[in-house]
């Protein structure tokens, strides 16, 4: 049985880890389990090889997203909607990790949490990245998918969202 403070493993539509090794792009799904806390997400992001920083990705609920860069003894960290952090336990850890005043329970608007310059370096913006947030019609998996595609590893998330159970 999960922690209290853990997200439920039936609640991550998909976890994935993504970095270049020798200048590709390499993605891999993740257990679920592996992104029920924070710091066990950020654990196994930590144990694979990169270049400039291993990238995870976590779809919760089809609600909202976690973007994590772990890498050089930095921790990055974007959540989708603060919002979500009054239901959800994994986006509560990343508002406490950001040290950010919890979000009130009455707040209907959706905006981003953390650090929107996470991935600027590799090519999207933090005014681009603020942009796909923005979009509310959308999936996580497709604000993921967009974001991936504008890294440059579009096929390969694609490819690795095909090995999740759907």
């Amino acid at each position: 049985m999960a922690p209290m403070d853990a997200e439920p493993a039936d609640a991550i539509d998909f976890a994935l880890a993504a970095y270049r090794e020798d200048g590709v792009w390499q993605v891999s799904a993740l257990p679920p389990r592996a992104a029920c806390e924070l710091d066990t997400f950020l654990h196994a992001l930590g144990q694979l090889p990169s270049e400039s920083g291993t990238l995870g990705m976590v779809s919760i609920d089809e609600d909202f997203f976690v973007l994590v860069r772990v890498g050089g003894g930095q921790t990055r960290l974007l959540l989708s909607d603060v919002g979500a952090a009054t239901e959800s336990p994994l986006a509560r850890s990343v508002v406490e990790q950001l040290e950010l005043p919890a979000p009130d329970d009455d707040e209907d608007q959706i905006q981003p949490a953390g650090d929107l310059s996470i991935v600027a370096d590799l090519g999207l913006s933090a005014m681009e990245l603020g942009a796909i947030c923005d979009d509310v019609d959308a999936y996580p998996d497709e604000l993921l998918g967009d974001i991936a595609s504008r890294l440059g590893f579009g096929r390969e998330f694609d490819e690795a969202l095909d090995t999740v159970d759907a």
